[in-house]
C-alpha cells in the first residue's frame, strides 16, 4: 500500500532548473547595479571633493544601523531555510517573520533619512540643491537613484517573503487517487494509509471489482515532495534577499564612508 501511495503522489520537480533560473535573474540584477557602480566611479574620479563633502552630509549612524539590520536579516533568512530543510516549519516561520520585520525596519529608517534630507530641500531638481556645485548635485542624484532602486528591491523582497509566509502557513492537503487497475489486486482486502510515523490516516475495504477509484484528500499531511518544493522556493527567495543585502554592503561605504 505504501508503495502504491508513493506512485500516486509522485510529482515532477526540476530543482536544478529552478535554481539556475534564479541565478540567471540575479545576474541581470548585478548587471543593472554594476552599471550604476561604474557610473558612480567615473563621477567620483571627476568630482572627488564634492562627493566627499556630500557624503559627509549623510547620517553615518543611520547607514550603519541599516547595514546591521540587513546583515542580521540575511542570518535569519538562512536560519529559516535551514529549519525548513529539517522539516521544522514552526522555526522556519518564526525566522521568516523576523526577516520580514527587519526588512521593514530598514525601509522605515530609509524613509526618515530621506524625509530629513527632503525637509532641508536636498533632493533632485530642488532649488536649494541647484545652488550647490555640480559635483554635489551629481552625488545626490546618484544617492537617491541607487538607494531608491535598492529600497524598491527591499520592498519586492518583503513581498516575496510574505507570499512564502502564506505558503508555509497554509494547511497541507495530500491528494491520493487509487484507480481501477490498482484496486483489482486488493478486492476483498483492507487498504490502509499511514504516515512516516506509522500512524494510520485512513483505512477501508475494497468490496467489489466494480469500484472505479478511491479518492482521498487528507488534511495536515505533507509529502516529501511538497516539503522539497517549499524548500526550493524559500531558497530562491533567500538568494534574492542575500543579493539585496550584498548590494547594500557596497552602497554603504560608497555613500556614507568616503568622507571619513
Amino acid at each position: 500500500m505504501n508503495h502504491t501511495a508513493e506512485l500516486a503522489l509522485e510529482r515532477h520537480q526540476d530543482a536544478v532548473g529552478a535554481r539556475i533560473g534564479m541565478w540567471l535573474f540575479l545576474f541581470t540584477e548585478l548587471l543593472l547595479f554594476g552599471g550604476m557602480f561604474l557610473l558612480y566611479a567615473i563621477y567620483l574620479n571627476k568630482y572627488v571633493q564634492e562627493f566627499h563633502y556630500g557624503a559627509g552630509e549623510l547620517n553615518q549612524f543611520v547607514g550603519a544601523l541599516n547595514t546591521i539590520i540587513l546583515l542580521t536579516s540575511s542570518l535569519t533568512m538562512a536560519l529559516s531555510i535551514a529549519a525548513l530543510q529539517r522539516k521544522n516549519k514552526k522555526w522556519s516561520v518564526l525566522f521568516l517573520i523576523i526577516t520580514i520585520l527587519l526588512g521593514s525596519a530598514f525601509l522605515v529608517n530609509k524613509y526618515f533619512e530621506w524625509s530629513a534630507k527632503i525637509a532641508h530641500g536636498i533632493f533632485p531638481g530642488s532649488p536649494e540643491l541647484q545652488l550647490h556645485p555640480k559635483g554635489e548635485i551629481l552625488f545626490y542624484g546618484l544617492y537617491y537613484t541607487m538607494t531608491g532602486l535598492h529600497g524598491l528591491h527591499v520592498l519586492i523582497g518583503i513581498i516575496i517573503m510574505l507570499f512564502m509566509l502564506r505558503l508555509l502557513l497554509r494547511d497541507n492537503y495530500t491528494a491520493l487517487t487509487l484507480r481501477e487497475n490498482m484496486l483489482e489486486r486488493f478486492v476483498g482486502k483492507r487498504l490502509a494509509l499511514t504516515d512516516d510515523r506509522e500512524q494510520k490516516l485512513w483505512e477501508s475495504e475494497v468490496i467489489a471489482p466494480e469500484v472505479q477509484e478511491i479518492s482521498l484528500v487528507i488534511r495536515g499531511v505533507q509529502t516529501e515532495e511538497e516539503n522539497q518544493s517549499r524548500v526550493i522556493k524559500l531558497e530562491n527567495a533567500g538568494l534574492y534577499w542575500h543579493l539585496v543585502d550584498i548590494i547594500w554592503i557596497f552602497l554603504f561605504p560608497l555613500f556614507y564612508l568616503i568622507s571619513m
